[in-house]
């Protein structure tokens, strides 16, 4: 799955868009490396995301191509 669908579905952020620009800025590290929009992402890897001065890591545990509100808090766990 897309980084930048993946940031939306799992609701880390909150519009696709916004997780494009941020991964166009280089906010977004996938295991890292620098991330494109389109970076492929699986179960398993490690996204990290700067969000001004709160940056976020994050390990993918699942991969839904549509999730309700509670499922997508079990798509990935925080670690820091």
């Amino acid at each position: 799955m897309r980084i930048d669908k993946f940031l939306k579905i799992a609701r880390v952020i909150k519009r696709r868009t916004v997780a494009k620009d941020a991964c166009d800025q280089g906010r977004v590290l996938v295991n890292a490396k620098l991330a494109k929009p389109g970076t492929e992402v699986e179960v398993g890897d490690t996204i990290e995301i700067e969000f001004g001065t709160n940056p976020m890591k994050i390990k993918v545990e699942k991969i839904l191509e549509h999730a309700l509100k509670d499922d997508a808090k079990d798509m990935f766990t925080i670690l820091s």
